[in-house]
């Protein structure tokens, strides 16, 4: 594909597909025009859902015809190619791995011929890309993981796994924000809420943000999650490149 390309996906939704590639380049694209479009405030736009490798947009037929629509998106996909890239938010979310809060990571340890320790200094190394949220909501999938850590999903998913487990799955890692079913492999928890309706932001992370993780003990995850339930705990966030 040489460029990000418009398609129709129902009667009241597009599409701006990208190159089929999972990079930081392509979401940095996508991040942009998603940003343009929220700028523009174009009258029938009433949602724009980021994804891997497109960005779908939301709109209602009566207060904006497809054609007008393709117009202004095509407008703003020029602008959003020359724009200024931003540099993102770091949040850091503290983890206890291990024990009852990761019962997979003695597997994810065997499969990458490491030892636990290892495999959680490697998971807590990097600042890991949101690419995108779905599956429930907040659900962050995220990019950038080590591949020595890498492990398949479980050939049997969990009925139920406990909000605020971080799991891995291939070459991704990512944080179950509610209690749900899944087959992530499942190292630690952390004690943040991420997800909370009556919250005025009831989802904590989003797409494009990075997520540094920060192990802590089980004394400190007792510690934060009351905090954390009544708002009174928060997440040291920094501008990457500008942590202290």
């Amino acid at each position: 594909m040489s460029g990000p390309v418009i398609k129709i996906t129902g009667d009241t939704s597009i599409a701006v597909v990208f190159d089929q590639v999972i990079s930081p380049k392509i979401n940095a694209q996508i991040r942009a025009l998603d940003e343009e479009i929220a700028a523009a405030q174009i009258y029938g736009i009433f949602e724009t859902v980021p994804t891997y490798c497109a960005l779908t947009i939301h709109y209602d037929p009566v207060r904006i015809r497809y054609e007008e629509l393709r117009v202004k998106i095509e407008e703003l996909m020029k602008k959003a190619h020359s724009a200024k890239k931003r540099r993102p938010t770091v949040i850091e979310i503290p983890v206890c791995y291990g024990g009852e809060f990761g019962p997979d990571i003695e597997n994810v340890a065997k499969h990458a011929g490491l030892s636990v320790e290892e495999v959680i200094k490697i998971h807590t190394a990097p600042e890991y890309l949101i690419y995108m949220l779905g599956f429930t909501p907040g659900f962050s999938y995220m990019g950038g993981m080590d591949e020595r850590i890498a492990t398949p999903r479980l050939t049997e998913p969990r009925v139920l796994i406990p909000a605020g487990s971080v799991g891995i799955a291939g070459a991704q890692t990512g944080i179950y924000p509610i209690d749900s079913p899944g087959g992530w492999q499942l190292i630690g928890r952390t004690p943040v809420v991420l997800y909370n309706p009556d919250r005025k932001e009831p989802i904590m992370l989003d797409a494009g943000m990075h997520v540094k993780f920060v192990q802590i003990d089980e004394e400190e995850f007792e510690s934060i999650r009351p905090m954390s339930e009544s708002g009174k705990y928060k997440c040291k966030t920094y501008i990457k490149g500008e942590e202290e």
